[in-house]
């Protein structure tokens, strides 16, 4: 009997101790994360060959404290290396951990090389070498803190490494860890029972293979192309070879359901597959394109263990919301009688998921923190999926009225719910695509604070449920927000960690970009729609200017109609981009220029400029004068590039005084707002004729209840 070390992520130790254990290890104990172990030569093969959960199987030497340079060089001097291996033989020096003696782990490794060396001199006068891409022989130095240990390790690199896996996709998780998880769920007895297994969140497939090797009794180290400890001397060629012989006559047959795994991504699932065949496991193994939150169960009972996205892979907290209110709406309906094990972030929202966990425990997936939740899903009872009737039914009445109503006027997006019940504060609009499937774009304003959170989350995770039912669409184009009150000077910012998911739609004749994840807003105020409509009919062969253009969709709707000249001006580049591409869609061609300057670059001008400066300088030019005016200026802005912020109900005054001063005549100029209690000043605007046509700029889609948009009708008192 010998004395190894096996080593694991955080949190396996007890499921590597027990797994140990069942082949045919003694004295198993846990020991800084990993595990102790004793065993004769074949009792080592066989868990080197067999087992699943742990990273390393070490040969422990040496064991000492401060591991600063000069400890690690002595302490690998004072090993008899020619007793362990030939100076023949090539070997490498692997640094693991980390410690605070150490600020450099590759010069640890660099004077644990130099004792090995230098020991072989002083004994055999010969120095053997080192070859870190193909070693006979790994040395290993362990780092834990203020201690050290000095090994070899006898696997010959890490046990996760099967061999299967040539491609690991956007997240992988380590084999041994998948391996550990389903130990820690029971699949080996589940297997042995013929149940079914399901990895709708599968990536490159590895939950699914590891589970297919468990359930055929492969042994992992069987997979792998040098598992033997070959360059120590204390191997056995002979008794090595019996082992492997024994691993593969222990394996059997799967007769259960094939092992099922989704995604949504095709590249994963063809690489899924192929990491499969590699694994001889293409046989009882199934990947196919799938949502999670719409994958159905493969049969009546079954375990499923899954790495759902978790912030450091999706990079968007909405689109969590969303994914995992969602999922245990699924799962509840779907997979009734079912385990469930999930792999969350520590930092994760599981709360979302509306499901009491029966066991949790911490692991480690990498350097990241995270919880492996179970689940055991009753059939119907408690464990039915949440209702939202009011909210469901509301929709469906919206949606019947509505879709109607967009059909006979040519409208393509809409809003089909508008916060109608204070219990569901949602705004939800649809977005055809041109030529595609249909989106939606889902608002949660914020609960009042009466209401406490666990309260606003059930009711979430009901009404999104209820939406992709009763809408039929599905959960991949149901895009979702949060929509909060931002702190005077704060803003929202661009989401640049979501997927792209811009297209086309059509709005009477126009083509226009929409992007339904990166910004707050979507590129395209369904509100405005009718005034859009009514600048593209009156615009023919007049001039436009279009103040705070965002996308500049009002232009562009302008210039379809046949306007002679349209001006946008806004403070971003980044929209600015948006209105040249929204124009180029539509055949027109908008040129870029400069606020500061006089001249206008073209016929449809795109000008970067701070609106109220750009007013009080455009007044001295007289060639620049319209005869329709649109402004929509924001609610509040502070934007770095300018000195003083814009209050829409401080300022808007002085915005309208000056932009109506560059009306030709008989001009009009069209003034929104959106601000909820905003109040027209008529008393500072004294000189202008003002007409409040809210109603006619309101199509029926924003007509209940009284929304915050309102739009006055502006032009000069005398040409009246």
């Amino acid at each position: 009997m010998q004395r190894f070390l096996a080593t694991t992520s955080l949190g396996l130790a007890p499921v590597l101790r027990d797994e140990l254990a069942a082949l045919g290890a003694t004295d198993a104990a846990e020991l800084g994360g990993g595990v102790q172990f004793s065993a004769d030569l074949d009792g080592l093969y066989t868990c080197l060959l067999g087992s699943r959960v742990a990273s390393r199987i070490v040969l422990p030497l040496a064991e000492f404290e401060t591991p600063t340079g000069d400890a690690c060089y002595e302490a690998a001097r004072a090993i008899d290396w020619p007793a362990l291996f030939a100076r023949e033989l090539r070997f490498m020096v692997e640094v693991t951990g980390r410690s605070q003696s150490v600020s450099h782990t590759g010069f640890a490794g660099l004077r644990v090389k130099d004792g090995v060396v230098d020991r072989f001199r002083e004994q055999t006068g010969e120095r053997p070498d080192v070859d870190p891409d193909h070693p006979d022989v790994r040395v290993l130095l362990q780092l834990q803190g203020r201690r050290a240990r000095l090994g070899i390790d006898l696997g010959n690199g890490g046990l996760h490494r099967r061999g299967y896996r040539r491609e690991g996709g956007l997240a992988p998780l380590r084999e041994n860890l998948a391996a550990g998880l389903l130990l820690r769920a029971g699949w080996p007895e589940r297997a042995d029972a013929g149940e079914a297994f399901c990895d709708p969140f599968c990536g490159s497939g590895t939950l699914v293979i590891e589970a297919a090797l468990v359930a055929t009794r492969t042994a992992p180290g069987l997979l792998r192309d040098v598992a033997s400890p070959r360059g120590w001397n204390g191997h056995d060629a002979a008794r090595w070879d019996a082992a492997v012989a024994r691993a593969r006559d222990a394996v059997r047959a799967w007769e259960g359901p094939p092992l099922r795994g989704f995604d949504q991504d095709p590249a994963a699932v063809a690489t899924a597959r192929s990491n499969a065949r590699l694994a001889g496991m293409a046989a009882i193994t199934r990947f196919e394109r799938g949502d999670a939150v719409a994958v159905p169960a493969p049969a009546a009972r079954g375990l499923m263990v899954a790495n759902p996205p978790y912030g450091e892979r999706l990079g968007d907290a909405n689109e969590l919301i969303k994914l995992y209110s969602l999922l245990g709406s699924h799962l509840r309906r779907a997979f009734g009688g079912w385990r469930v094990g999930l792999l969350l972030s520590q930092d994760a929202d599981s709360q979302r998921l509306g499901l009491r966990a029966s066991a949790r425990h911490s692991v480690s997936n990498g350097p990241l923190a995270c919880n492996f939740l179970q689940f055991d899903m009753r059939e119907g009872g408690e464990e039915a999926a949440p209702s939202a009737p009011d909210f469901a039914n509301r929709l469906a009445k919206n949606q019947r009225h509505l879709t109607r109503w967009a059909r006979r006027n040519g409208v393509s997006c809409y809003r089909v719910y508008d916060a109608d019940l204070p219990e569901y504060p949602l705004l939800i609009d649809r977005y055809d695509a041109d030529g595609g499937e249909p989106h939606l774009h889902v608002q949660e304003m914020a609960a009042p604070r009466t209401v406490e959170p666990a309260r606003a989350e059930a009711r979430l995770r009901g009404a999104l449920d209820a939406l992709v039912t009763t809408t039929g669409v599905a959960a991949g184009r149901v895009h979702f927000k949060q929509r909060r009150a931002q702190k005077r000077g704060h803003q929202y910012t661009a989401n640049e960690g979501t997927r792209d998911t811009a297209f086309h739609v059509d709005e009477h004749g126009c083509r226009l970009r929409v992007d339904l994840d990166h910004y707050l807003d979507t590129g395209l105020f369904l509100d405005h729609r009718p005034m859009r409509l009514r600048l593209q009919r009156e615009c023919r062969d007049l001039r436009l200017l279009n103040l705070f253009c965002y996308t500049a969709a009002a232009s562009v709707h302008a210039a379809v109609g046949g306007a002679r000249q349209t001006v946008s001006v806004d403070l971003s580049n980044r929209y600015l981009d948006w209105a040249a591409e929204n124009f180029a869609a539509n055949g027109v061609r908008a040129e870029r220029g400069d606020g500061r300057s006089r001249r206008l670059p073209g016929a449809h001008a795109l000008l970067r400029a701070d609106c109220m400066s750009w007013l009080a300088t455009a007044r001295e030019d007289s060639r620049l004068r319209f005869e329709r005016i649109f402004c929509d200026p924001p609610t509040f802005s502070n934007s770095k590039r300018v000195e003083d912020d814009f209050d829409v109900q401080r300022d808007h005054a002085a915005l309208i005084t000056a932009a109506a001063a560059l009306l030709a005549p008989g001009g009009v100029l069209y003034f929104s707002c959106n601000r909820r209690r905003f109040k027209l000043d008529e008393d500072a605007l004294a000189g202008l004729r003002i007409r409040d046509i809210t109603a006619a700029t309101l199509d029926e889609d924003f007509r209940r209840p009284p929304p915050a948009h309102r739009c006055w009708e502006i032009s000069r008192e005398a040409e009246a």
